[in-house]
């Protein structure tokens, strides 16, 4: 295990993690489509009041999956690898939360629906830029 490189990979995964969001959550059509349930998510402003412990939680979450990553890391292409790891995160990304989601939440289908598709998009990137960075210690 690189220790230094999974460092790295977290945080490219992190800065990944949070353009992707951006893009997809503020800037999409998809941003409209949380305003329809304003009894259930916080608005952009409360937001902000929030969003230093939940990067710092997004941050640990990366470097569980750097670690992870490296731990299967089977010495391919690391864009190969971090792309099917990337994908395989994302579709447990969209059913153990997403879909959960759908259910415990009272949401539409259509915000379900495109959450799961920005989702999947984003941890698949994600998984791929930790691909691309980490690389195993030199022995």
């Amino acid at each position: 295990m690189n220790i230094p490189r999974i460092f790295l990979a977290a945080l490219g995964g992190f800065v990944a993690y949070f353009v992707l969001g951006f893009l997809s959550f503020a800037l999409l059509p998809l941003a409209a489509e949380f305003r329809n349930y304003p009894a259930i998510y916080r608005s952009p402003e409360q937001m902000k009041t929030v969003m230093p412990p939940g990067m710092a939680a997004m941050f640990v979450a990366m470097l569980v999956l750097a670690v992870l990553y490296s731990m299967l890391y089977r010495g391919n292409s690391g864009a190969m690898e971090g792309l099917r790891f990337g994908a395989l995160i994302g579709l447990f990304a969209v059913c153990a939360f997403v879909l959960h989601n759908w259910v415990n939440l009272n949401i539409g289908l259509k915000l379900t629906l495109q959450q799961a598709i920005a989702y999947f998009i984003e941890w698949t990137v994600v998984g791929l830029v930790i691909g691309l960075i980490y690389r195993p210690a030199a022995r």
